[in-house]
């Protein structure tokens, strides 16, 4: 097991190294580099907690692609997820709400971090509309399918799968709970609420047309004897996935601190974890061992969801989040042994099965 994570044990002693050597220069103090080491390993242990369903979801996904987009995902969807969800999309926010060139949004970031935080928490609303609405549909998705034949919490999830036959019911349903949140904000907030929800639900609907189109061209190829290795609709799926399960913790991590080099080194050993501990589910089976552990990850996206469209209006604790995925996948996981005890699997090698 500890193969799975030899990456991401390096790649968080790096980490830490910069983090050391950068609060050092900017302290010159021994107690106040620990304490910026602290954070640091803080902030790692909140991603890794609120992105353990993000990691079973991702499973999914990565274990109809082949090795090497695998491990593409690994690797190029870790930079996208480092330097593109935990410094360049908070750098972007606040040069689109301060009207600020990229230079002059690194500086203030560096500069006037009480500034910065300011600047990119007042865009909350944006970021959960947004963020709420596309995993939202990431999880209705799993649930409103006429094919789904697995139910963990059956009186809930048959009749949904039941319901499933009612075309685009699922958007029907994040619209309502769209327009039921937008009465609770300010009319200017609830604009920009319904505006950034609707985008996050395009946003879903384009990546599903994407994976469509991919998958129409590896059947036309395959059906001309052609061998097919494409996993590009899964690494955009997953890496626009990663992307909306990460506005949390960053907009989170601003709880324990304002310092965007901070932030970044902490999240983003906490996200290296995350996508070692997909590969792991992918290439150890988990998934198809725990009969309903991807049911609990798609009931804590839900959950996910729901916490963040509703925080455009309420704050809600990381703690609150992350304890309710952890409850889920859990209480999924536990079941999923239950019913492996009393299902046991035949042993094909007995002559006698």
């Amino acid at each position: 097991m500890l193969s799975f994570f030899r990456g991401s044990i390096l790649f968080t002693i790096a980490c830490f190294a910069l983090g050391g050597i950068y609060a050092w220069g900017e302290t010159g103090s021994v107690a106040a580099t620990a304490q910026v080491l602290w954070i640091i390993a803080v902030l790692s242990v909140l991603e890794v907690s609120l992105s353990f369903d993000n990691a079973v979801v991702n499973a999914t996904v990565l274990q109809d692609m082949d090795h090497v987009w695998r491990r593409r995902f690994l690797t190029w969807g870790m930079v996208i997820a480092v330097f593109g969800m935990r410094i360049l999309f908070p750098l972007a926010i606040v040069a689109i709400a301060a009207g600020l060139g990229p230079v002059e949004a690194v500086n203030l970031s560096l500069r006037d971090p009480a500034r910065y935080e300011q600047i990119v928490s007042s865009a909350h609303v944006g970021i959960a509309g947004f963020g709420g609405a596309f995993l939202a549909m990431v999880g209705l998705s799993f649930f409103f399918d006429s094919e789904k034949e697995v139910h963990w919490i059956r009186w809930v999830e048959g009749k949904l799968s039941a319901f499933s036959n009612v075309k685009a019911a699922e958007i029907g349903v994040l619209l309502l709970a769209l327009y039921g949140v937008s009465l609770l904000l300010p009319a200017h907030e609830a604009l920009t609420f319904v505006i950034a929800g609707m985008l996050g639900t395009v946003a879903f609907i384009a990546v599903e047309a994407v994976g469509t189109l991919l998958e129409m061209r590896d059947a036309a190829q395959r059906a001309a004897g052609v061998a097919v290795r494409s996993g590009l609709a899964g690494f955009l799926y997953l890496n626009v996935l990663d992307a909306s399960f990460s506005f949390d913790g960053v907009i989170g991590a601003f709880a324990l601190s304002n310092n965007m080099v901070i932030i970044a080194l902490g999240l983003s050993i906490g996200a290296m974890f995350v996508r070692s501990l997909t590969i792991m589910l992918v290439e150890k089976g988990t998934l198809s061992q725990y009969r309903y552990l991807e049911h609990g990850a798609f009931w804590a996206i839900l959950a996910l969801a729901a916490i963040m469209l509703v925080s455009a209006r309420f704050a809600v604790p990381e703690t609150v989040t992350g304890l309710i995925g952890a409850v889920l996948i859990a209480a999924s996981l536990g079941w999923s042994v239950r019913y492996r005890r009393r299902h046991p699997e035949p042993d094909w090698s007995d002559p006698q099965v």
